[in-house]
């Protein structure tokens, strides 16, 4: 018996071992990316065939929130890879200092040129709101702030698509944005933390529309055999959202979280970012953009978009004229 002991005890002892020989890679995110109907699970099992480690996702809300925690905890973060940053917040995260060059490219199927060896894209789609068909589809935002259509937005100081409503606002009217915020308050029913939070409550009735992606709709089609919900395409445009990913400078997985960034925008995770993230893929899969998916009433235009710089010098000015109306 004491042998048997020692045999089971040393086989504890051999398992740990092989356990402590598996690296992690932690990969911050927001809350959709990594919810069961994300493409969170499916990046994580593919990834995990290939790489011989364990990856894991920590989620924080939504992009703006991802990267408020990453300066809040700078070099000490946990942190390998984050996933959810957007081109609005991509100055800001660089300016802190916190994100390494991975070198990264790809043959990108992007709306515009991208040569950035730090943030690499993984996917992209225009904001826009998204309402039931039966709802008279205003023609711009100005519209939508003349008429009773209530809505629902998310804070731009937590939320990417919030925030990518000011740079949208901006990118229109500009030094006209205070007096188009000032109509449009009226309007909004709650404004929530994260993309999550909002839809949900349009999903419940709580309003009319919802500050989403022209592509929401595709979801309902595809996945649920609904196409009672559509997305406006405004006269004006729609500004444009270009999510990224970034290595931590500060990571001890340097090697196997450039083969994470490379990963994400190979065909295994790009042909799932359709019906899962319900994006446009950074890269065309093989097989393309699954039918249903790509609506022509629902594709803008005009797409709006400021350069990552333009974006951040405007971002805190924006957020004080939301926080101005929205409190009168």
């Amino acid at each position: 018996m004491k042998y048997l002991h020692l045999s089971v005890a040393g086989l504890a002892l051999a398992a740990t071992a092989a356990s402590a020989q598996v690296p992690t890679l932690t990969v911050y995110t927001y809350d959709s990316f990594a919810s069961d109907w994300g493409p969170g699970p499916a990046v994580e099992a593919a990834f995990e065939q290939v790489c011989g480690c364990d990856l894991r996702f920590v989620t924080a809300g939504d992009g703006a929130a991802l990267l408020a925690r990453l300066r809040l905890e700078g070099a000490r973060t946990e942190a390998d890879v984050v996933v959810g940053l957007d081109t609005a917040l991509m100055s800001a995260a660089r300016d802190s200092g916190l994100f390494a060059a991975s070198g990264v490219s790809a043959d990108y199927a992007l709306p515009v040129d991208w040569t950035d060896d730090t943030f690499v894209p993984f996917d992209w789609g225009w904001f826009a709101f998204v309402a039931d068909r039966g709802v008279a589809a205003p023609a711009s935002i100005e519209a939508l702030a003349a008429s009773d259509i209530s809505i629902v937005i998310q804070d731009p100081r937590s939320s990417t698509p919030g925030l990518g409503l000011l740079m949208w606002v901006r990118a229109a009217y500009g030094d006209r944005a205070s007096e188009v915020w000032t109509a449009l308050s009226d309007n909004i029913v709650t404004v929530t933390p994260g993309w999550s939070e909002a839809y949900g409550l349009f999903l419940e009735g709580e309003a009319d529309a919802v500050l989403s992606y022209t592509t929401s709709p595709a979801y309902h089609r595809i996945a649920e055999g609904d196409a009672t919900k559509t997305a406006w395409a405004f006269a004006e445009g729609n500004y444009l959202q270009i999510e990224v990913a970034a290595k931590l400078g500060s990571t001890d997985q340097g090697e196997l979280a450039d083969r994470f960034l490379a990963f994400l925008v190979s065909d295994a995770v790009q042909s799932v970012i359709p019906t899962t993230n319900w994006m446009y893929p950074a890269v065309m899969p093989e097989s393309g953009l699954p039918e249903g998916f790509d609506a022509a009433d629902e594709r803008p235009a005009v797409s709006l978009l400021l350069d990552p710089s333009e974006a951040e010098s405007l971002r805190r000015e924006a957020i004080e004229e939301w926080r101005a109306a929205l409190s009168r």
